[in-house]
């Protein structure tokens, strides 16, 4: 894997061995920041379900302000620090181990400009992930949520207090957008 564009662009990073993580794909990541391009600068992005930490880099290495990563696998969070290293953005970076539902309530008092949710398929953690979100208020005023869903995931239009206000499909990639 390697970031795409800007700061860091070029750049490989790790990923865990095995395969209890899926990171979005370079084809995937591209398209998803073609389409977000002009809110990415000056942003706090949130990085949810972060794995190899690729999206909220590439969210960095574009200009956002601040990233925050969360993952509940240790090794995660190690691989997403040793990868923030590696592109020299681990001062723009803060990284959370642990449940997403435990992470969500220690930065309920932050606003985010882009939320990225990327939970492990089929086990409907998107939902719980975003209702938090909505129920926390740490979206900000005209920030938006990207949904990564499998393409055989029933999605719905409105989740929590967000509407789903457009979607894109990249194979079995389905990207989801609320706000």
């Amino acid at each position: 894997m390697r970031i795409v564009s800007g700061k860091a662009r070029g750049l490989t990073i790790k990923t865990i061995d095995g395969n209890s993580t899926r990171p979005t794909r370079d084809m995937v990541r591209e398209a998803l920041f073609n389409i977000i391009f002009d809110k990415v600068s000056d942003s706090v992005f949130l990085d949810l379900f972060a794995g190899s930490g690729a999206v909220g880099i590439e969210a960095l290495s574009r200009g956002a302000e601040k990233a925050y990563f969360i993952d509940n696998n240790k090794s995660c969070t190690e691989i997403i620090k040793q990868n923030l290293e590696k592109a020299k953005l681990i001062d723009k970076a803060v990284i959370l181990y642990g449940d997403y539902l435990v992470a969500l309530e220690k930065i309920k008092d932050k606003k985010f400009d882009i939320i990225f949710v990327d939970p492990p398929y089929h086990k409907e953690l998107g939902i719980s992930a975003i209702e938090k979100i909505a129920e926390k208020g740490i979206l900000a005023e005209k920030g938006f949520i990207i949904y990564e869903t499998d393409s055989d995931e029933e999605v719905s239009d409105l989740i929590g207090s967000y509407k789903r206000f457009d979607y894109r499909k990249y194979g079995r990639n389905i990207l989801n957008f609320y706000g």
